[in-house]
């Protein structure tokens, strides 16, 4: 009877001990769950995903960052350089995160119409379960405690600028910037900000962009070279309209807000070179000529150009500009002439014909200007005065090449 007891007693011990230690020393596995939009979540992942880095070391870095609080899912991605983060509303109660291979999850989104999509994320195991109406698809994610933290700008001055002035000075600027490796000051936009105005300038030592605003200001001088990375995600990102973006930065860091999106970048470290030295100051030739006529005929003519040169020659005189290209090895010219303003002694001098074409694309007036002075010295592009925009201020240089 004793040991029976005894045996009891143990069995009721044994019990007990393995009850209290599920419940307090074993963690649970915790299910966060949201429903959000097909079509709403392909376009955030979209927004983000030009951050990727295919070629990441840290494996953490090809994922996406899944961060849910309080109803709102933001969505980031960073190559380290530059982290963005776009935020939208999601139906939920739950919070956490995790991260999302992008890779597989951007394949997946954009196969959808518009659909509910439903997540199941495993704070454990961080595996993830989406749901549809016909199926579900499982993956494997990572702890979002490991994903790189986003970096603070401290000790930050600030400008506020439309959205529209800030995509129209990527735009106008972007496509001159260099990719010399040992020179990466020239491999991204210099932004010059002052209580007069702002200017942004970008170069790659062959041509040179300089836009300046004068309806924007900061309080105090300051400069800064953006990569042109951020810059051309901020670029296909931007509000069409004149939502103020905010900026911040310091002497390492940039920071970008507006609505829905946030992007913060390192900035490039070096002085960037006396731009203004190069740019002449005596030009006594002047021509004057429609901007699409001069494009067109220059896309047209470039096609016979040297493969390697891509040179064309301008010769002006009077009130006609001939172009000319040819390639001797193929036997292959095109000459065209056109109508024009010209004052000044005839000049005949040959330029690149891709960073021309490249230059008139990115203007909009219905004439340019282009100043010369000799066949060896850099020529001046500019739009004729546009009323409209009384604010904005355009110049472009590009270097001639040796006629041959």
């Amino acid at each position: 009877m004793k040991a029976k007891w005894q045996t009891s007693a143990l069995w009721f011990f044994i019990s007990n001990v393995n009850s209290n230690f599920g419940r307090i020393k074993l963690p649970q596995t915790f299910i966060m769950k949201f429903i959000v939009s097909s079509s709403v979540l392909a376009k955030s992942l979209q927004t983000v995903s030009g951050v990727l880095n295919n070629n990441s070391p840290l494996p953490i870095l090809s994922h996406f960052l899944f961060d849910i609080d309080r109803g709102q899912l933001d969505i980031s991605a960073s190559d380290l350089e530059t982290t963005m983060t776009t935020s939208l509303k999601v139906e939920t109660k739950d919070s956490g995160k995790v991260a999302v291979p992008a890779r597989i999850l951007l394949e997946t989104i954009k196969t959808f119409g518009d659909e509910p999509l439903t997540f199941s994320l495993n704070n454990k195991t961080f595996g993830i379960e989406i749901g549809t109406g016909q199926g579900k698809f499982k993956l494997m994610g990572m702890n979002g405690e490991e994903f790189p933290k986003i970096p603070t700008v401290e000790r930050a001055s600030f400008i506020d600028l439309p959205s529209s002035v800030l995509a129209e000075a990527i735009n106008k600027t972007i496509f001159a910037t260099g990719n010399d490796e040992l020179r990466p000051v020239m491999n991204g936009v210099f932004c010059q900000l002052s209580p007069d105005d702002v200017v942004f300038v970008a170069t790659d030592a062959h041509r040179l962009v300089r836009y300046r605003r004068t309806d924007a200001r900061s309080q105090t001088n300051v400069s800064f070279i953006m990569p042109k990375k951020p810059l051309g995600l901020l670029k296909s990102s931007l509000p069409s309209d004149d939502t103020q973006v905010h900026i911040e930065y310091n002497e390492a860091n940039a920071f970008f807000s507006f609505p829905d999106c946030k992007l913060i970048c390192r900035l490039i470290d070096g002085k960037y070179p006396q731009y203004e030295a190069v740019i002449p100051k005596e030009n006594p030739n002047k021509l004057v000529i429609n901007r699409s006529q001069f494009l067109n005929s220059l896309r047209r003519v470039a096609i016979f150009s040297n493969k390697t040169t891509h040179q064309v020659k301008l010769k002006i005189a009077g009130s006609q500009v001939q172009i000319n290209a040819e390639d001797v090895d193929f036997s292959n010219e095109a000459t065209e002439l056109l109508p024009c303003n010209y004052d000044g002694v005839d000049l005949e001098i040959a330029f690149n014909s891709r960073f021309l074409i490249e230059m008139l694309s990115n203007l909009q007036t219905e004439e340019i200007q282009m100043n010369m002075s000799l066949p060896n010295r850099a020529g001046l592009i500019t739009p004729v005065s546009d009323a409209k925009d009384s604010h904005e201020d355009i110049l472009m240089l590009v270097m001639p090449v040796m006629i041959g």
